[in-house]
């Protein structure tokens, strides 16, 4: 996992070379207005946002007060620990329920990569020797059961697809059942992504929901937002209303290998109080791995 957030950290080195001769600055620095000042700036250059910048300011001129021992680190050190405490709770765990099939319904807007995401959510499900089904709930979008269908076949995981424009609650149905009656231990669903301002969506979601909930009363077990991480803190707006909308359970961010702007993690996570459940930082399936905090942590301030 080291290794994958080690590439995380040469992104921002390529995206944002503001943001590491800023961090630069900081080692062997002790806390004063000048190592304040450039703390502040390499947080906002990677889109923490002005909230949580302010709040992790505040928190390392407090700790620095009140804890002695922080007093000998220099202030990448005494960043990194204020922002450990503050992403606390934000890594998502879950137990696998070997009854009947966990599902796990991927949401959020057209290019955020849901698609895709459900594909290497299955791949690592499968390299922990966990089965999976993929339903093709995005009847919606067109060649969404082409590319779905082309990632089931390179990966040789099980799919349930229809025709365009078929129910997506009637896909959502038939994949549990299928998934039920084979015995697999995830399902999948890869859902459409219009406009997430749109009524027909969410009404859409919905009625996914009331569907599954007469095979399984708890199902989906997992609702994620998957989100762009590229796009910075406007995707807090996004999870706001998909929360509103279906409630959410967590989150996936992608795209995090095309930023510069990491901190929008935080922003989000601050915001929603979801817990990240994995990141993708690339095209491969090995791509996506589980949100680990102390590895993102150790990204953005290049501290062991």
């Amino acid at each position: 996992m080291a290794g994958f957030f080690k590439r995380f950290r040469e992104r921002l080195a390529q995206k944002a070379p503001g943001l590491r001769k800023a961090i630069g600055g900081l080692f062997g620095k002790t806390l004063d207005n000048k190592t304040v000042e450039t703390l502040e700036e390499a947080l906002y250059e990677a889109d923490f946002g002005v909230e949580t910048t302010e709040e992790i300011l505040e928190e390392v001129q407090s700790a620095y007060r009140a804890e002695k021992e922080l007093r000998s680190r220099d202030i990448a050190q005494i960043g990194s620990t204020v922002l450990g405490r503050i992403l606390e709770g934000a890594e998502g765990r879950f137990i696998a329920n070997t009854e009947k099939p966990q599902v796990i319904c991927l949401l959020g807007v057209n290019g955020a990569g849901k698609t895709t995401t459900s594909a290497k959510l299955a791949w690592y499900f499968k390299k922990n020797g966990n089965s999976t089904l993929l339903g093709a709930c995005d009847t919606f979008r067109a060649a969404a059961n082409e590319q779905i269908l082309s990632w089931s076949n390179r990966l040789d995981v099980d799919l349930i697809s229809s025709q365009h424009g078929a129910d997506a609650a009637s896909v959502a149905f038939d994949s549990y059942e299928a998934a039920l009656g084979r015995g697999h231990d995830y399902l999948i669903l890869d859902t459409a992504g219009r406009l997430h301002t749109k009524t027909n969506l969410m009404e859409e979601l919905k009625k996914i929901q009331r569907v599954l909930q007469k095979k399984d009363a708890d199902a989906p077990q997992h609702r994620w937002l998957v989100l762009d991480g590229s796009l910075g803190t406007n995707s807090i707006d996004q999870a706001r209303a998909f929360h509103e909308g279906f409630g959410l359970t967590g989150l996936v961010i992608t795209k995090l290998d095309g930023t510069g702007r990491g901190g929008a993690i935080v922003g989000i996570y601050r915001e929603l109080g979801l817990p990240i459940y994995f990141v993708g930082l690339g095209e491969d399936p090995e791509d996506l791995q589980p949100f680990d905090k102390d590895d993102y942590i150790r990204a953005i301030f290049e501290v062991e």
